[in-house]
């Protein structure tokens, strides 16, 4: 019994692996975590949450996030960036 349920929780973890693979890795995913994210940063200045409040909780400069919010499409940040 032990060995069946080892076995099942194998696969389980297999389909799991694969999902988040799928979920995370190439370009497109990439492209849909990121508009996830334009948009959520958007919905957060609409809502009242000052430009320097989000660049400083994310970690970016005000000026990407002001590129966002103008619907442009900012390079991507360096982790250089990031952790200034």
């Amino acid at each position: 019994m032990r060995r069946r349920l080892d076995d099942t929780a194998g696969w389980l973890l297999l389909v799991l692996a694969v999902v988040l693979h799928r979920a995370v890795a190439g370009r497109a995913a990439r492209e849909r975590w990121r508009s996830r994210r334009d948009w959520a940063i958007r919905a957060a200045r609409r809502r009242g949450v000052p430009i320097e409040e989000l660049a400083g909780r994310m970690g970016l400069s005000a000026g990407w996030i002001r590129q966002v919010l103008a619907g442009k499409r900012p390079v991507e940040p360096t982790a250089v960036e990031e952790a200034a």
